[in-house]
């Protein structure tokens, strides 16, 4: 079965496709057990104080409030939430806003009513998971407003990176998708990036023929069945050898740590080389990104930026429960 397009689904697909790989919900899992304790078979048994609050099955309403305006994210993850606590059949969840929607702060973003216990086992995990996402939203959705203010009528598009924080990549992307960017690879199982260090030793005059052959055993192996085939190269010498390459046989080249003035040279040689009838390659940019760089980064004329800062850099939004 090809694999679908991750920044063509809209977000509630992008979810559901990205929780069907089951890490998701291991990470929920995982989140559990950190709270109840590893050896406990489910929730509700495990957080002492809650069990020993007075009345712990009344029902009550908590609603979660935003404390800083945000790129809301994560809100889909809650009804997950719900069932990896074992707590979905008791208590109700009602979203006021859905993930990718910005709002101010002092907003309402959900509710959930419950038995006491119940949400208070929760809560710190929901809060985790939420503000986090929420947190890379956000910065997310200041890098694509940096690019559209100072290079609005230019093609690139901002992605993310495998820069992410170990267990959370599938959320972390759906994030970053939330803010409005766009999902580079998974991992390295769904596309293939020739890095520096994997043709370090080889010199520029054989650079093509190493790639197709490469990329073309990458492709039998995997049947075809890959998003795209790219090469990183730290020098214009570099891109003028891939730029030989037939049609087709990479897709994108990566354009690492240029600054501005070689990132605009490299457009302007890929743009010579074009043939009449073929498809362009693309070239995306990587290396140092930052919201003060991503808007001349842009103004070259790149196809994609990659950044990794959309996610070791964002800060978790100021998110709070508040019971009624």
């Amino acid at each position: 079965m090809p694999l679908p397009d991750l920044n063509a689904l809209p977000l509630p697909e992008l979810y559901a496709h990205l929780a069907a790989t089951g890490l998701v919900r291991r990470l929920i899992e995982l989140a559990r057990d950190e709270d109840l304790g590893a050896q406990s078979p489910g929730a509700g048994n495990a957080d002492i104080t809650s069990a020993s609050m007075h009345e712990p099955q009344r029902r009550v309403t908590a609603v979660m409030n935003t404390r800083q305006a945000c790129t809301l994210a994560g809100i889909a993850c809650v009804p997950d939430i719900l069932d990896v606590f074992g707590a979905s059949t008791r208590c109700r969840f009602e979203p006021h806003h859905r993930d990718g929607d910005t709002v101010p702060a002092g907003t309402t973003l959900a509710a959930i009513t419950g038995p006491l216990a119940d949400v208070l086992t929760i809560e710190r995990t929901l809060l985790n998971l939420v503000a986090r996402l929420s947190g890379v939203a956000t910065l997310t959705q200041a890098f694509v407003g940096r690019m559209a203010t100072e290079a609005p009528r230019l093609p690139a598009r901002l992605h993310d990176t495998r820069k992410t924080t170990p267990g959370l990549r599938m959320l972390e992307k759906y994030a970053v998708r939330c803010g409005g960017g766009n999902c580079h690879r998974l991992g390295l199982f769904d596309a293939v990036l020739i890095k520096d260090n994997h043709i370090a030793a080889v010199p520029v005059d054989t650079l093509g023929a190493t790639v197709a052959r490469v990329a073309r055993a990458a492709r039998d192996a995997a049947r075809g069945n890959l998003r795209f085939v790219e090469v990183e190269v730290d020098s214009l010498d570099q891109l003028r050898a891939l730029l030989t390459l037939p049609p087709g046989v990479i897709d994108i080249v990566l354009l690492d740590n240029m600054d501005s003035a070689r990132l605009a040279e490299a457009v302007a040689m890929r743009d010579a080389a074009l043939r009449p009838g073929t498809s362009r390659l693309e070239l995306e940019a990587s290396g140092g990104v930052s919201l003060e760089t991503v808007g001349p980064i842009a103004a070259t004329g790149v196809d994609r930026i990659s950044a990794g800062a959309l996610t070791h850099q964002a800060v978790s939004v100021d998110i709070g429960v508040d019971i009624r």
